[in-house]
Order: structure tokens, then C-alpha cells, then sequence
């Protein structure tokens, strides 16, 4: 009898490990479905899914597959360092023989630098037509300076008949502007020029978002078509590493580490600003130059866990500028007091009570 309730416990013991050790890994991701809608055939239909490490180690993304040929998954960020961002990528295979309504399971498979392994499974779905082509599949504009106006041209070819009209196209962001003229209708095909030009005043960063073709197609999940705008604005003054993480810091023991900040054209670093933190202190020069190497001191006095904050740049140059950084550490106080245990298990489980 005794036996018997001890390997009862011990079963129940084993089943439920692996769930809770999903969890950890299940937190970083900030969404786990994504619905694409419908979609144009040929369309260039891809879905970040963002990850975020929470936790005092490395996050090693290994490996992502597919139950579905009707998506490709890759991985865009393979390590992850606390606190950081990387992504899972999804792609909606729109060119192939993968037609109508379409869906897949992606799983992800993560390891901890302390050897804590998990999978974590995320979903897309979408409709893909058969009749409406985008030539080429989605608006690249690539890499463009900040200040700079950029453009690309679309193509929209329908093959279902020449009653066939675009009513609208409808676009949220107003950092881009489109213009819509009709190519051709005629032999049961209709063909509209879609011109999507990018403004001169969108911020430094990555932009990433859709217009929406509003057609007369009869069924309502037909009417609205997205196409993809995507870019990356290339700052006039940028900061490496966007987030910087200091460690695990015992009150009282200063770190130092060092931000790279780079301009296309010389420039002087006119103040630092981080926040009224007094913990802070920084060391520039003073000359005018394309790159400077700034020396970040933090130097906490008490053990207040968990900190985080932005480091704002001012810069003058051919025009003022300014560029950021986010500065974090895990400020402890003795160790030989706080109990903490440096095993990545103890770190896993701190992370996960603290978010």
C-alpha cells in the first residue's frame, strides 16, 4: 500500500514537470496566433512573432518547424540576451500550390544557457486566392536614410473577370502615402498600378505595417486585401547596443561598460541624459567625430533588484540629433545575506516570480 502511494506520487510528480517546465519558456513569447486574413497570391506574407528573454541567462532559439508546407518558419534572432528581443519568423507560402484556406502549427525549441530546454508551438492561419497576383509580393523599400523620401511601384493583376474594381485602398500609418490608377481591363483580366511612396518625416526604426485593397468582391472575407510595407529608417546618429545589460551587480561595486555611438557625418555629444538617476555617471569626448565610445558607470548604493532605464544621447552636428539606449541590471545586495544562488534554476524561477 505504501508503495503503491509512493509511486503514485512520484507519477504525478513526473507528468506534471513537463508543464511547468513549459512555462518559462511560453512567457517570452507576446502572442502565439497570428491570423494573416486574405490574402493576394503571390503575396510576400510574413508574421514576426516576438520573443523576449526575461531571465538572467541567454535564450538559444534551436531549432522551428513546420506541420505545414503551407508555412516556412526561420529563425531571425538565434541568441537572445537578457532582457532583449529576437523573433520567430513565419512565412505564408503564397506562390505554390497552397490555395484557400491555409493554417499551420510552428514549434519552437529554446535552451537556456544552463541547459533548461522547452517548445513552445504557435499558430498561423489565412485565406490565399487564387485569382488576385501582386508583382512583386509586398513593398520592400529596404534600407533608407532618416530624412529621406522613398517609393515603389505595385503591380495588381486579377484574373477573374474584367467586372472586377478596386473601390479603396485604406492605410492608417501617415507615414506613407498611395496612389492608385487603373493599368488595364479587358479579356477577363483587370490590372491597377499601386504606388506607395514613404515620407520624409518617419522616425528612425523598424516600419513594418499594410494597406488595405478594399474590393467589390461579393463575399465579405474577399473584400479586404493587405499588402505589406516594410523598411528599416537608418538613424543619422545610432547607439550599439540598442539594450545594454550591466549583470547581476552587488550594491556598492561600480560596472562600467562602453556604448558606441555613430554618425555618417562628424558630430559632438552636447549631454547625456539618464533620467535624474544619480547612479549614473558617463564619459565622452568632447571632440566633433564620426564615432565616439561613451563609458556607462552605474554604481548602486542599495540592493533595489530589478532596474531599468533609457540613456538619451544629444548630439550636434550637420543637425541635432539624439539617440537612445536601454541600460539594465539585477542590483543585489551580499551574497552571503540574500540567500541567492547563482544555478540557472534559481535564476529561471526569480525571473518568472518577478514578471
Amino acid at each position: 500500500m505504501f508503495r503503491s502511494l509512493v509511486s503514485a506520487s512520484v507519477l504525478a510528480v513526473l507528468l506534471s514537470a513537463p508543464a511547468f517546465g513549459q512555462q518559462w519558456a511560453e512567457k517570452m513569447f507576446n502572442k502565439r496566433e497570428h491570423n494573416f486574413g486574405t490574402v493576394a497570391r503571390g503575396s510576400d506574407t510574413v508574421y514576426r512573432f516576438e520573443v523576449t528573454n526575461l531571465y538572467k541567462e541567454d535564450i538559444e532559439i534551436t531549432n522551428v518547424r513546420s506541420s505545414c508546407g503551407c508555412t516556412q518558419p526561420s529563425i531571425e534572432s538565434p541568441v537572445i540576451k537578457t532582457y532583449q528581443k529576437g523573433y520567430v519568423l513565419a512565412r505564408f507560402n503564397t506562390s505554390g500550390s497552397h490555395l484557400g484556406n491555409k493554417g499551420a502549427t510552428v514549434t519552437v525549441s529554446l535552451r537556456s544557457s544552463k541547459g533548461h530546454r522547452a517548445e513552445v508551438q504557435v499558430r498561423v492561419h489565412g485565406y490565399i486566392r487564387s485569382d488576385l497576383v501582386f508583382e512583386p509580393g509586398a513593398v520592400r523599400l529596404g534600407t533608407v536614410d532618416e530624412g529621406s523620401a522613398k517609393e515603389q511601384l505595385v503591380r495588381v493583376n486579377y484574373l477573374g473577370g474584367q467586372s472586377w474594381r478596386i473601390n479603396d485602398v485604406t492605410n492608417d500609418n501617415d507615414y506613407f502615402e498611395v496612389e492608385l490608377r487603373e493599368a488595364g481591363r479587358g479579356g477577363g483580366r483587370v490590372a491597377y498600378d499601386l504606388l506607395v511612396r514613404l515620407k520624409e518625416n518617419v522616425p528612425p526604426g523598424y516600419l513594418k505595417d499594410q494597406i488595405t485593397l478594399v474590393t467589390n468582391d461579393a463575399y465579405g472575407q474577399q473584400q479586404r486585401v493587405p499588402l505589406v510595407v516594410e523598411g528599416r529608417i537608418v538613424p543619422e546618429i545610432s547607439v550599439t547596443p540598442e539594450s545594454l545589460f550591466l549583470g547581476q551587480m552587488t550594491a556598492g561595486q561600480p560596472v562600467t561598460k562602453k556604448l558606441v555611438v555613430r554618425g555618417k557625418k562628424p558630430f559632438k555629444i552636447v549631454s547625456i541624459d539618464c533620467g535624474g538617476d544619480q547612479c549614473f555617471s558617463f564619459k565622452k569626448s568632447d571632440e566633433a567625430k564620426v564615432l565616439h565610445l561613451v563609458e556607462v558607470t552605474y554604481n548602486p548604493q542599495t540592493a533595489i533588484g530589478k532596474m531599468q532605464q533609457r540613456v538619451t544621447i544629444r548630439t550636434e552636428g550637420v543637425r541635432s540629433s539624439t539617440a537612445s539606449c536601454l541600460v539594465s541590471a539585477d542590483v543585489i545586495g551580499d551574497a552571503t545575506t540574500t540567500g541567492y544562488r547563482g544555478d540557472g534554476a534559481t535564476q529561471v524561477a526569480d525571473a518568472a516570480a518577478a514578471n
